[in-house]
């Protein structure tokens, strides 16, 4: 493809990750008059794992991600030092290789150029073998990139599936092992049993530096395995990211006004502030692309979308301040104990960012988990509006 010019087409998505894959996808079922284009260097998907709650998508939404799902399980545990809990919600997850798989059956083989954008406008690309791709309309989809103009925390992980001879014994997901010993932050372990003898094991930091030490990580989870007796004959995946966890920032530096790319996914802004995660963002962007491309004003109807969603975002940058600026490193797990402690359909609004006035009176009622003073300090700021 070096040299080559390609022709034009109607939709370019730059980045094949979770949020490109899930656009291409959308567009390709409901928009079949389209001509569409993926790019990505890399394989779509990447190798990653991507979790969700049943209830953090609309029922209206389920179509674009129920064939993607490879596991699933009705219930998950949470434990900590003082409190340990099962909850009945049910629990999914999708991968890289179904998300890869999907598109290649939704796409014409060459419509998925492996390639990288050197540079990114409204109507073309640049590709970094050579070549133009002209479009109706570029979506940029490349992820975070960089946040300079925020102010963050950071939730690191390395995850590795691990083969366990005889055996792991886990029958479902524990999303927040907390009972290990915190380091670098609020440290909890995340375990899915993809089958008897197969887990997933992460661990993970909300930490105040995005630094990931993989190797140290790495034998972290082999000291966790050792301590609960698995015996490992395979590591068959590993898997690491560093999320960001935001507690201030300007929308309009993030994305200004004067950027007339379209942007959909982390690279837009569309993530939970308190757990950095974006799946259901994406799936949400994505089922709504399909009606949304005819648009004249395309792209500004995407960064409204995105701003609207950042306001919204609020009491969860402000939970971000106070479990960053006035929670002590180490202390941090007690604002995740007190918080698993209230009602299972509470917990599952906010996971989906869908927290009602009255679960956020909740959530702020009582006698905080962090030192008042410093409580009141870290909201005093207000930068997090």
């Amino acid at each position: 493809m070096a040299g080559q010019s390609i022709d034009k087409c109607d939709i370019a998505i730059v980045g094949g990750g979770l949020a490109g894959g899930l656009a291409a996808l959308a567009l390709a079922r409901q928009r079949p008059d389209l001509d569409i284009r993926l790019v990505e260097p890399g394989p779509v998907g990447g190798n990653h794992v991507w979790s969700f709650f049943d209830s953090d998508i609309a029922k209206a939404d389920r179509w674009l991600v129920a064939p993607l799902v490879r596991h699933h399980w009705p219930r998950y545990d949470v434990a900590f030092p003082a409190h340990q809990r099962t909850l009945r919600m049910g629990y999914k997850s999708i991968t890289g290789e179904a998300l890869a798989e999907a598109v290649a059956a939704a796409l014409p083989e060459d419509h998925v150029i492996a390639d990288k954008a050197k540079h990114v406008a409204p109507d073309h690309l640049l590709l970094a073998r050579g070549g133009r791709l002209s479009a109706k309309r570029v979506i940029d989809a490349r992820g975070a990139g960089k946040f300079p103009t925020l102010d963050c925390g950071w939730q690191k992980f390395v995850g590795q599936a691990l083969t366990v001879t005889g055996g792991h014994g886990v029958e479902h997901p524990v999303v927040m092992d907390a009972t290990v010993e915190q380091q670098d932050g609020y440290r909890f372990v995340y375990l899915l049993p993809f089958d008897a003898e197969t887990l997933f094991v992460e661990d993970t930091y909300y930490s105040d530096d995005p630094d990931l030490d993989a190797s140290l990580i790495r034998e972290r989870i082999a000291a966790y395995a050792a301590a609960h007796g698995w015996d490992i004959a395979a590591t068959t995946r590993e898997e690491s990211g560093v999320l960001p966890v935001v507690i201030a920032g300007d929308f309009d530096r993030l994305w200004p006004a004067s950027d007339r790319t379209a942007r959909i996914g982390v690279r837009a802004g569309m993530f939970h502030a308190t757990t950095g995660y974006s799946l259901a963002h994406a799936v949400r962007t994505a089922a709504a692309l399909p009606s949304l491309v005819d648009r004249s004003a395309f792209a500004e109807v995407l960064r409204d979308r995105a701003r609207a969603s950042w306001r919204r975002q609020r009491f969860y940058r402000m939970l971000g301040a106070m479990l960053f600026r006035a929670a002590e490193p180490d202390a941090r797990y007690r604002t995740f104990e007190r918080f698993y402690r209230l009602s299972p359909r509470l917990i599952a609004r906010f996971y989906a960012g869908g927290s009602t006035t009255a679960d956020k009176l909740r959530l702020l009622s009582g006698k905080p988990p962090v030192p008042i003073g410093r409580a009141i300090a870290a909201l005093a700021k207000r930068d997090w509006l």
